[in-house]
């Protein structure tokens, strides 16, 4: 029963690791859904779309009270026979009404101000995905190299047991087989690092998925290399995709927005003022009631207002700049990259279609005549590393290929 439940136990792990298999796709949309700056970025969105909704709100009345030409004897407040006292007590409300376009324009302002946190916050979606992509093609490229590695040690493995057998026999020269036992040693060594280095993107990337650092899953090694040929990197190209440049198309309409109410703010204002006297010993109960207005049109009230509406033109006009010139790096940076990634391609096909199964054959070949006999252990192990080197050449083109498509795919933002 023991045995039969250690088996089950076995069974349902394995099964538990291969469920735990997780797509490009998957890990991509895990981390748009659940990294923390998503809820940081929609916490303060949610912060300025509440804070917007008091834009149309009114300056609060003004209540006050107290004595009105009041006498500071307080013998002459009292009636004295036919004459009247003097002096009364005043309770007034002050309120102010505000222009309706200045409210309009306020509110605009203020609701448009969470447009350019939301392009900043897929803006650095789009980063946070490409540095996930990033870290799963670098794990695929690590599984290949522990492909190689292991298939080394097979071929290392074969030599040295060979050679021992021949060593004994005296048929076998003793320097080529502590060549092939030192390389045995490296190809572990190197093992150990690749798991290392696959451990550490694992932790990585739960992390930018904000899962607990040591969930184990593993990652799908197929991939595809994109073909950027059609695609032209021009002003609309990037216009189009690129957060940042949207959020400066918002900062500038921010600018826009702010000028209209700092126009607005030069109207007039007006407002209302009454006033309710009871008076002291007889006097008959009294009021004023004054219409108020603002005239922040003259010119020692206005140079505040004019100098902004003058300040946020040329930050205008700046940002629009920025833009412009943020476009002429990125489409050269784009064009480069296309380059190296077209020259990457080429590579890769050269070393898959010829390089690597020529010297394979090689290999083979002398595999051969080893066991036949007619080839030596060094000629062996010099055909074996060749192959090996070159087959670890070939990885770290592909690496580089795939992390310029990343660094193309961050760079026109491609979902």
């Amino acid at each position: 029963m023991k045995k039969i439940a250690i088996i089950g136990i076995v069974l349902l792990s394995q099964i538990s690791v291969q469920a735990q298999t997780l797509s490009l796709n998957e890990v991509l949309d895990s981390v748009s859904a659940n990294h923390p700056v998503v809820k940081m970025y929609t916490n303060e969105i949610r912060s300025m779309d509440e804070a917007a909704k008091g834009a149309r709100s009114w300056m609060p009345p003004e209540i006050g009270a107290g004595p009105f030409m009041t006498p500071y004897n307080p013998a002459m407040w009292r009636k004295m026979g036919d004459v009247n006292g003097m002096g009364s007590i005043a309770i007034s409300v002050e309120q102010m009404i505000p222009n309706k376009k200045k409210l309009d324009a306020d509110e605009a302002y203020m609701r448009a101000m969470s447009s350019v946190e939301k392009e900043n916050l897929n803006a650095n979606v789009n980063e946070l995905r490409q540095d996930a992509k990033q870290l799963y093609y670098q794990w695929i490229v690590l599984r290949k190299r522990l492909s190689v590695v292991e298939e080394s040690q097979k071929l290392l493995d074969f030599m040295i047991k060979n050679a021992e057998i021949r060593y004994k026999n005296g048929l076998e020269k003793i320097g080529a087989y502590y060549k092939a036992k030192a390389a045995l040693g490296s190809a572990l060594n190197m093992e150990l690092m690749y798991e290392n280095d696959i451990r550490e993107k694992r932790i990585r990337l739960n992390a930018l998925m904000n899962r607990n650092p040591l969930d184990y899953f593993e990652v799908d090694t197929n991939y595809r290399l994109n073909d950027y040929s059609l695609m032209v990197f021009d002003s609309s190209l990037f216009y189009q995709n690129r957060s940042d440049l949207k959020a400066l198309d918002r900062e500038i309409n921010l600018r826009y927005l702010k000028q209209e109410t700092e126009r607005q703010s030069l109207k007039p204002q007006f407002g209302g003022r009454f006033e309710h006297m009871v008076g002291f010993g007889g006097q008959p109960m009294q009021y004023s009631a004054m219409v108020m207005m603002k005239l922040p049109i003259v010119g020692w009230a206005s140079r505040m207002n004019k100098a902004n509406i003058e300040s946020l033109r040329w930050q205008a006009e700046a940002l629009r700049s920025q833009k412009e010139m943020m476009v002429n790096e990125y489409s050269g940076m784009a064009y480069g990259m296309r380059n190296e990634l077209d020259l990457n391609k080429k590579q890769l096909a050269l070393y898959e279609q010829n390089i690597i199964p020529a010297l394979r054959n090689n290999y083979k070949t002398m595999q051969l005549g080893y066991e036949q006999n007619t080839e030596e252990l060094f000629m062996l192990f010099d055909a074996w590393e060749k192959l090996n080197m070159t087959q670890m050449e070939y990885l770290d083109i592909l690496e580089k290929a795939l992390q310029t498509q990343v660094s193309l795919d961050r760079l026109i933002e491609k979902k």
